[in-house]
């Protein structure tokens, strides 16, 4: 399977609150990847087997049979709390779960599921208000928050730039009542995924903190490409179809060419 597949996801998804272990971030990531370009829907059984998620991940053939088997154990019960409807526009709060059924394969090392009704619109025939990336940035990663975190960011590719508050960004991973110490937070959450981002991703990221009164109430993130590492699957020289595909709704090739230059993903 090409490392080149892209995830997407619409905004109000990235933003939900939900938490899932690594494992099931693999699967899902994996079978977003190889349904790219297809309308996903809530009747089809998907298909991800452990050898797709070996060869990407990089990881051997028994931690990947391992994370599905735990996957299927785990996924059918987790569930999604969106902050906007599926237009990601009008605040509201919806929950819904992210399979209606899931089976694991032990002879043939795979997962079988299908997606529920209410998920689809947030995963399929998205046409604003989206975000996009290579499965390569992330697949790799061992932190499951440090995927979380990503797409937060790179939501706000264009800036660079984000600061999410404290309480929020607990809220999205699901970890509300965990790490009630700030440092506890710091130690087990940001600084893992932080260094998982710095390591496996195209961009390099830097963070601190800020605080109202005494306590640490949000956090500052900016993060850039690593040099002479255009992101997101970019050639530093490429022609029109190149650049429309990694330009916006509504966006003009010469508009997206000016801003990934600006952005310093192109030359």
């Amino acid at each position: 399977m090409s490392k080149n597949l892209q995830i997407k996801k619409s905004n109000a998804l990235v933003e939900a609150g939900y938490r899932l272990t690594l494992g099931e971030h693999r699967l899902l990531l994996v079978c977003l990847a190889k349904s790219q370009g297809q309308s996903l829907d809530d009747q089809t059984l998907y298909e991800v087997d452990a050898l797709s998620i070996a060869d990407l991940a990089g990881v051997t053939r028994q931690t990947a049979y391992e994370e599905l088997k735990d996957a299927a154990e785990r996924l059918f019960n987790r569930q999604i709390t969106v902050p906007y409807d599926q237009d990601g526009k009008i605040p509201v709060i919806r929950r819904f779960r992210w399979v209606q059924q899931i089976e694991y394969v032990d002879t043939l090392g795979l997962v079988r599921f299908q997606f529920t009704a209410p998920l689809i619109p947030y995963l399929s025939e998205l046409k604003e208000r989206y975000t996009v990336y290579p499965i390569s940035d992330v697949i790799k990663m061992t932190s499951s928050h440090a995927i979380r975190l990503y797409e937060l960011l790179v939501q706000w590719r264009s800036t660079g730039k984000r600061e999410v508050e404290v309480k929020w960004l607990k809220e999205t991973f699901a970890i509300a009542d965990s790490y009630k110490s700030i440092s506890d937070f710091k130690r087990w959450v940001i600084e893992p995924a932080i260094e998982q981002i710095n390591l496996h991703s195209p961009i390099k990221v830097r963070w601190s903190q800020k605080k109202t009164g005494r306590s640490v109430t949000h956090f500052s993130f900016s993060f850039t490409p690593k040099k002479n590492q255009p992101p997101h699957g970019i050639k530093k020289t490429v022609g029109k179809e190149e650049v429309e595909k990694y330009a916006r709704p509504g966006e003009s090739w010469e508009t997206a060419t000016a801003r990934l230059k600006a952005e310093s993903q192109i030359k």
